[in-house]
C-alpha cells in the first residue's frame, strides 16, 4: 500500500495548465531545507536549485566552479524540504557538454535527490541534449538568453536579443527546444518585447528573469528577493525585505548582550 500524504506535488502538466489558463507561474531558487520549506509553505510553484548557489552560498564570483556533487547535495536538501512545488536542479558547468554526458549527470541528479526535473543552459546547441534526456523520460527545463555558465565566452552579463539577427537566433532556439521536448524555457536578460513575442509563439511556458512581465512566469534568486546578500541586488530584482539588516541588527544586539550583560547569569 502506498503512503498517502496531504499534499500533492505539482507536475509538469500542472505547470503547462497554468500557462493555458493565463495564470502566471512563480519560481524561486532555494538551496537548503529550511528555505525550501518556507517557500513551499507559501505556495511557490517551482523551486529551482540553481547553480547560482556558487555566487550566493559558496562565495564564488561565477557559477563555473560549482560541481555536480554540490548540486546533488543541495537539491536533495531542497527536495526533503518541499512537498508541493516541482523541484528543478541545474546541471552545472561541464556536466552537459554532450547528450551522453548530460544523460549520466541527469540520471545521477534524479536518482540521488528525488527531484523532478533538470535545467540545461544553451540555445540551438543544447537541442540534441534536451531531446536525448526527454527520450529517456527526464523532464527538462531549457535556458536561453544570458547563460551564466558561458559568461567568459559571452564577455559579461548583458541583455540579449537587441538586434534582429540576435532576436531570430533566440526565437529559433526557443522553438527548437520546445520541439525537443523541454517543458519550459527560462529567458534570462532578454529584451522584454522579444520575450513577450517568444512567449506568444510557444505552447510551453517561458520563465523570465530580467526579461520583463510578458513571460508566462518569473524567477528570482531568493537572496535577491528577500535582501539577503552582501552586494546590491540586480536592477530587475525588487527586494521585498531587508533580511541582511535584520541579521546584522540581531547579531549586534546579541554581541552587546554577551559583552555587557544587564544582569548576572543564573547559577547552574
Amino acid at each position: 500500500m502506498s503512503v498517502q500524504t496531504g499534499t500533492k506535488r505539482l507536475t509538469t502538466r500542472d505547470i503547462q495548465a497554468l500557462k493555458q489558463r493565463g495564470e502566471k507561474i512563480a519560481m524561486l531558487t532555494a538551496y537548503d531545507h529550511v528555505t525550501a520549506s518556507l517557500l513551499d509553505q507559501s505556495g511557490i510553484d517551482i523551486l529551482l536549485v540553481g547553480d547560482s548557489l556558487g555566487n550566493v552560498v559558496l562565495g564564488y564570483e561565477t557559477t563555473l566552479p560549482v560541481t555536480l556533487a554540490d548540486m546533488i547535495r543541495h537539491a536533495a536538501a531542497v527536495q526533503r524540504g518541499s512537498t508541493r512545488a516541482i523541484v528543478v536542479c541545474d546541471l552545472p558547468f561541464g556536466t552537459a557538454t554532450d547528450p551522453e554526458t548530460a544523460l549520466r549527470s541527469a540520471v545521477a541528479v534524479l536518482q540521488e535527490t528525488g527531484c523532478q526535473a533538470v535545467k540545461i543552459e544553451g540555445g540551438a546547441a543544447a537541442v540534441p541534449t534536451v531531446a536525448r534526456l526527454v527520450g529517456q523520460g527526464i523532464a527538462v527545463m531549457a535556458h536561453i538568453g544570458l547563460t551564466p555558465q558561458a559568461v567568459h565566452q559571452l564577455g559579461g552579463y548583458y541583455r540579449h536579443g537587441k538586434t534582429d539577427a540576435e532576436a531570430r537566433i533566440l526565437i529559433e532556439a526557443a522553438q527548437a527546444l520546445q520541439a525537443a521536448g523541454a517543458f519550459a524555457i527560462v529567458l534570462e536578460m532578454v529584451v522584454p518585447e522579444l520575450a513577450t513575442e517568444i512567449t506568444g509563439l510557444l505552447d510551453i511556458p517561458t520563465i523570465g528573469i530580467g526579461s520583463g512581465p510578458g513571460c508566462a512566469g518569473q524567477v528570482l534568486v531568493i537572496n535577491d528577493l528577500i535582501g539577503l546578500g552582501i552586494q546590491p541586488a540586480p536592477s530587475f530584482a525588487k527586494p521585498k525585505a531587508d533580511v541582511a539588516a535584520i541579521v546584522r541588527d540581531a547579531v549586534t544586539a546579541y554581541i552587546a548582550d554577551v559583552k555587557s550583560p544587564s544582569e548576572e547569569p543564573p547559577l547552574v
